[in-house]
């Protein structure tokens, strides 16, 4: 059984959220954490239809029951229980812990989030340090995070299943936009440029919508956390940056569904844009769970020279290449940070090589297990 890296509180004495992509293992993770406590599930028909159609069912009940720890799954499908959450917690003290794969419609309908007094708790796809010694790089970059497609053997189904249910049940039946087509369109313009600047023009283009609908489907993709921006780092620049962001989807495995790619092999191209991906979201993880709270942030020239994470103010830069051999040419982008941010700590490359080492000018080549294994053992750097 694999043990997950988020550890939720064993006695919860605060309300909190629990958010992740759809099919991270978030019901999981809180039936294994609580297994006694009260649970309301809204993906079952029943409980959504009564408590959509009477939101004051939650109160009269819980007051009944005399509960005061409750799981509620799936919040964002009844927006409106917050408004009883927020009572039962302010007038009996209750705490629960509510669980959602969009923040959407809650933002939309409850703007506070309960004004402050629900901690955020995140969970993502499988991460190295879970999976352990058995971790196979090469499977996670083809098959994705999400357990369940991690796990087979045959995951292609399981992730064509997954995006035709985040059309149906979270995109068109939620409502979040009137043309599905284009939006299923946009979804693969989008996974082709998954970890390039956002260019919202020409996806546009290509989709055949306006730029504004390309910047509020974007919105849609970051809100349903199917995907992240990461923006450029600006401070206190020696010379003119990028500044647009970046756009890096949640599951490398639903990437590669939505841009149509075969299996990617170690060499080529789609290899090295997987695996850049794959360090973001180990990067983006072990921020969310050890709650260190750094910004991740990229680093580019007009040049074209660039470095592809900066960690906190310049705590650590970290360049991807899937090069089973770094050399100079690797280490430009490095090296040009470092003439315009000398005080930039740790400067690693993470690649395909087979041992670890040091180049003269100071920057650790990882390849890629060792990089995850000591990004989990807090050995790479302090937020």
């Amino acid at each position: 059984m694999l043990v997950r890296a988020l550890k939720l509180p064993s006695r919860p004495e605060r309300t909190f959220f629990l958010w992740g992509p759809r099919q991270t293992g978030k019901s999981t993770l809180l039936a294994e954490t609580y297994p006694r406590a009260q649970r309301i599930d809204l993906l079952t028909s029943r409980e959504f239809a009564r408590l959509s159609t009477d939101p004051g069912l939650l109160r009269e009940e819980l007051e009944a029951s005399g509960a005061r720890f409750v799981v509620i799954d799936e919040i964002q499908k009844v927006p409106a229980l917050l408004d009883e959450v927020h009572w039962l917690i302010e007038n009996r003290r209750v705490v629960f812990a509510l669980c959602g794969s969009s923040a959407r419609k809650v933002r939309r309908g409850h703007a506070n989030l309960l004004g402050g007094r629900a901690v955020r708790y995140e969970l993502h796809g499988l991460v190295s340090s879970e999976v352990g010694a058995g971790f196979d790089l090469s499977r996670a970059l083809n098959h994705g995070y999400l357990p369940a497609h991690y796990l087979s053997d045959s995951p292609r189904d399981l992730i064509r299943s997954y995006v035709d249910d985040y059309l149906k049940e979270e995109i068109a039946a939620e409502g979040l936009v009137r043309n599905l087509p284009a939006f299923a369109g946009f979804l693969h313009a989008a996974a082709l440029s998954d970890g390039e600047l956002v260019n919202y023009a020409n996806i546009a283009r290509d989709c055949g919508v306006s730029a504004y609908a390309v910047r509020g489907y974007f919105d849609i993709l970051v809100d349903t956390l199917l995907g992240t921006m990461l923006p450029a780092y600006r401070k206190r620049p020696k010379r003119r940056v990028i500044l647009a962001p970046k756009f890096y989807f949640s599951d490398v495995g639903v990437v590669n569904h939505l841009a149509r790619r075969g299996r990617i092999e170690p060499g080529s191209e789609l290899f090295g844009d997987a695996l850049e991906n794959w360090v973001h979201h180990e990067l983006a993880s072990y921020r969310a769970y050890t709650g260190f709270g750094f910004d991740i942030s990229y680093w580019r020239l007009p040049s074209g020279i660039e470095v592809d994470f900066i960690i906190g103010d310049l705590a650590a830069a970290i360049e991807v290449k899937a090069s089973s051999r770094v050399h100079a040419d690797h280490l430009k982008g490095l090296g040009a940070l470092a003439e315009d941010h000398p005080r930039v700590g740790r400067r690693i490359v993470v690649s395909m090589d087979r041992r670890p080492r040091r180049t003269d000018d100071g920057i650790d080549v990882m390849p890629a297990k060792i990089f995850a294994q000591r990004l989990w053992a807090g050995d790479l750097f302090r937020g």
